[in-house]
């Protein structure tokens, strides 16, 4: 999973939870995330960019750092 801002990405698919370590080592978790947005992620080519048009400012978060 190359990504210049994202170092790991874990999806619980139970509780629709989205967490997102990024590479300054922050941790997010993202609330009521659809399967299908995790997948989107997961496969696109930039991980950042995705991010940035599809899930930041689209989902209520808690910031764990």
């Amino acid at each position: 999973m190359p990504s210049s801002v994202i170092s790991a990405i874990h999806y619980d698919t139970v509780k629709s939870v989205l967490r997102i370590t990024f590479v300054s080592g922050m941790v997010y978790y993202y609330l009521n995330v659809p399967e299908e947005i995790y997948a989107a992620l997961i496969s696109s080519a930039s991980k950042g960019i995705y991010f940035n048009q599809h899930i930041k400012g689209n989902f209520k978060y808690m910031k764990m750092n």
